[in-house]
């Protein structure tokens, strides 16, 4: 079945759980990532980053093979297009079939956010495809460039943009950071941040950067209030892993056997993070 995130997340919404969002950029990851939620019976999201269209396969190759994908799912399945920064680039991969997109103008300065974000609203109502945006920053493991205090979500803030944009979900910064973090780190989330504006909006809200966050801060976070979750770097992480270990135990192992195997890898990731989020058994 194939959706928008707007109902699903509307019903994550009210029965307090969250949807994954897992990022692919290839046939086979979006192939795992709807086999893993199909046999947890979970609605699921099939995250494109921007860059990874932009540098590795283009919205125009990959989009309508996702798209039958999707249809012949046995679950729910979005896809949604993550943190589109270019207006151009959103607005083409809508024509292209995607159900749901990310406007994220987050560094622009805060009027222009909302002036971007509310006239993609407008522009994606003519596609029936939702829309998430950002308001704060998320930063990056790489380069230390994690997610520092001035970075977080200002409550105040996040309440008006999301009043005048019109947008189905916002993404906020309370703590996590993109990327993998070194060994034997967990982040430390601001919980009130989640806590402000979920009880001033009530509107589906979003964890980037959910990737090696830990169970604990996973799960208190959909408690108070937190309905899409994103990962992509632990996916990634276990489907690598997998590639070295099997190069390692079998040399001379075929690549469309390699390939297989790194599916299942991913599954299992993709599994554990349906089951932390409580969507498993949502779907309709």
């Amino acid at each position: 079945m194939y959706v928008s995130m707007k109902g699903m997340l509307q019903r994550a919404n009210e029965g307090n759980y969250a949807v994954m969002a897992i990022n692919c950029f290839n046939l086979e990851t979006a192939r795992a990532v709807i086999d893993a939620a199909q046999e947890l019976r979970a609605p699921i999201i099939i995250d494109l980053l921007q860059e990874h269209l932009d540098t590795h396969l283009g919205s125009r190759f990959l989009t309508k093979p996702i798209i039958k994908m999707a249809e012949e799912a046995s679950v729910e399945v979005a896809i949604n297009l993550d943190h589109g920064q270019d207006v151009a680039v959103v607005k083409q991969c809508l024509a292209d079939g995607f159900s749901s997109v990310m406007m994220d103008a987050s560094s622009s300065p805060y009027e222009e956010n909302v002036a971007i974000t509310k006239e993609m609203v407008k522009f994606a109502e003519v596609y029936n495809a939702s829309v998430e945006a950002e308001v704060g920053s998320i930063g990056a493991v790489t380069g230390d460039n994690y997610t520092n205090q001035a970075m977080y979500t200002d409550p105040k803030v996040a309440i008006d943009f999301a009043k005048r944009t019109g947008i189905d979900a916002l993404a906020i910064s309370y703590g996590s950071s993109h990327g993998d973090y070194p060994a034997g780190f967990t982040p430390a989330f601001q919980f009130d941040i989640v806590r402000e504006i979920k009880a001033a909006t009530n509107m589906p809200l979003v964890l980037h950067g959910g990737s090696g966050c830990g169970a604990e801060n996973i799960q208190k976070s959909v408690q108070l209030g937190i309905n899409k979750i994103n990962v992509g770097s632990d996916f990634m992480k276990a489907q690598t892993t997998k590639v070295k270990e099997l190069l390692q135990e079998k040399p001379a192992i075929s690549f469309v056997d390699l390939i297989h195997e790194t599916i299942q890898a991913g599954k299992e990731v993709v599994q554990y993070y349906i089951l932390l989020s409580g969507s498993n058994g949502k779907s309709l």
